[in-house]
């Protein structure tokens, strides 16, 4: 059988895309390597309790917001989502606490309330992270010839922009104190990626009463009723050109698959290997993929609270010990920075069952293990993540004192896990890394030098579950036009 659309991986740009083109009426065919769907959204078990590998929070879900219209053209606004409190994040550093509010009337006069003398930047900074909400819907538009606003804010360093916009160093380290969702890189990150990174969150700010799986099972469900189909266990190994044009994929599971237009949600250099002999795709531009630099990856500890022992809590909290959030990831020692987020309570009880920890993990720290699998790391690899585990939970302790005591047992990953687990490449927890100094060469589009083979995902402008919808809607708009994603957007 011949498909329309042939999408390789099912993340959550895969799956996006998967069901918005067989809503449209097209034959999509979604292929997956591993044995479940989603990507970093996959949840695994351990004593009864479904831990998540990646998801913890979304924003901008209330009508009229950044992300309502599209997940409700996706199907994901009837699972169970729980608003966060008014103060949805906090952030702690070294012996004080500072809140991030919705609503952003209310997130500058909360700000502004430890910092007086910086009210007027802080309206000024709220203005910005609107019009960073305005251009990206905007770019959609297939009316509107503006661009030049979202390229300026490509073009801007954000590191630059915050330093030149407020006087209080404080101030612009709590401001990144809830960044731990993307790579703050000084000599690199896009101020429009810092701005989309915020900006939702402060709209309006969710999480699941359950764990990232309810998102995947949702869409493959719906996909499978739009008449799609997606085969589990399949990793492809080429895609076939001739004549300039992709024609099929040969599957580990020793299947081909035809299609018209083939959609990879892997990353970009994974995706033009399988391509082996190409006529269009030039070594130059192959070398430029390979060469591409990947964002830091994540260490996390899932902890198993004891039952009784610790009170459900409906914000994120962040814990830094000194002012150095855009610094502290790059130095040896300790772990200095982390994100405390809890599941809540699945059985109607105020307690919870588990909690999440998560520091940036840069690729130097995996590297000595490259070589090896899971479980077959050795015991100085288990050495280190206990000692980083024992690190994480100690600096969580400045906000739950005794959780160490509170906790029955603890599971950890590192970049080498979800670069085994998922295919990427060091285990990349943003995907490429975008430059502000170069945004023609980093900032990719779905397009590419084969005409009928597309891009999606984390790796292209945006990550995380609202950039990847917004990418996926570009991806989309490149098979079904413009104006149908427009009404999409705009409805």
């Amino acid at each position: 059988m011949k498909y329309e659309v042939v999408i390789i991986g099912s993340g959550l740009g895969g799956l996006e895309c998967a069901h918005i083109l067989s809503r449209a009426g097209m034959s999509v065919l979604l292929l997956e390597r591993g044995t479940q769907a989603g990507g970093c959204l996959q949840s695994y078990k351990r004593h009864g309790l479904a831990f998540d590998t990646g998801f913890h929070y979304v924003g901008g879900l209330d009508e009229g917001q950044s992300l309502h219209a599209a997940f409700k053209r996706l199907g994901l606004l009837r699972l169970p989502w729980q608003r966060l409190d008014a103060d949805f994040d906090r952030v702690t550093i070294g012996d004080r606490t500072f809140a991030f509010t919705q609503g952003y009337d209310r997130f500058v006069d909360t700000l502004a309330a430890d910092f007086p003398a910086e009210r007027d930047a802080l309206n000024r900074y709220a203005d910005m992270l609107k019009q960073v909400d305005r251009s990206q819907f905007e770019a959609l538009n297939p009316l509107s010839k503006e661009t030049s606003s979202l390229s300026a804010l490509f073009e801007t360093s954000a590191y630059r922009y915050l330093t030149e916009t407020f006087r209080d160093p404080l101030l612009i380290n709590v401001l990144s104190g809830t960044s731990l969702k993307m790579e703050l890189r000084r000599e690199s990150l896009p101020l429009f990626t810092f701005a989309h990174g915020n900006s939702s969150f402060i709209e309006s700010s969710w999480r699941l009463k359950g764990d990232g799986s309810l998102i995947v099972n949702s869409l493959a469900e719906d996909i499978r009723s739009h008449g799609g189909e997606i085969i589990c266990n399949a990793e492809v190994q080429e895609l076939v050109e001739k004549d300039g044009k992709l024609l099929y994929a040969v599957c580990s599971n020793g299947e081909s698959y035809e299609g018209d237009l083939f959609i990879s949600d892997i990353h970009p250099a994974a995706t033009y290997r399988l391509v082996k002999r190409s006529g269009r795709m030039k070594s130059i531009y192959r070398k430029r993929m390979e060469h591409m630099e990947n964002t830091f990856g994540m260490f996390t500890v899932s902890l198993r609270i004891k039952p009784g022992t610790l009170k459900y809590f409906n914000w994120n909290q962040y814990v830094y010990k000194q002012p150095d959030v855009w610094t502290f990831y790059q130095e040896d020692g300790p772990v200095k920075g982390i994100l405390v987020s809890c599941r809540m309570p699945e059985d109607g009880s105020e307690y919870v069952q588990q909690v999440d920890l998560l520091t940036p993990m840069t690729w130097n720290r995996c590297e000595s293990w490259n070589l090896t699998t899971v479980g077959q790391r050795g015991d100085s690899y288990k050495a280190m993540k206990e000692r980083m585990a024992g690190e994480c939970i100690a600096l969580a302790e400045r906000f739950i004192p005794g959780l160490g005591d509170k906790a029955v047992g603890h599971y950890t990953s590192t970049p080498l896990t979800y670069r085994d687990y998922t295919c990427t490449p060091e285990g990349s927890a943003y995907g490429l890394r975008k430059d502000f100094r170069d945004p023609l060469m980093t900032l990719l589009s779905p397009r590419t030098p084969i005409p009928n083979l597309l891009l999606t995902g984390q790796n292209l402008m945006l990550h995380g579950l609202h950039g990847v919808t917004m990418t996926t809607l570009f991806t989309c708009a490149e098979v079904l036009g413009k104006e149908y994603i427009w009404n999409i957007v705009k409805n």
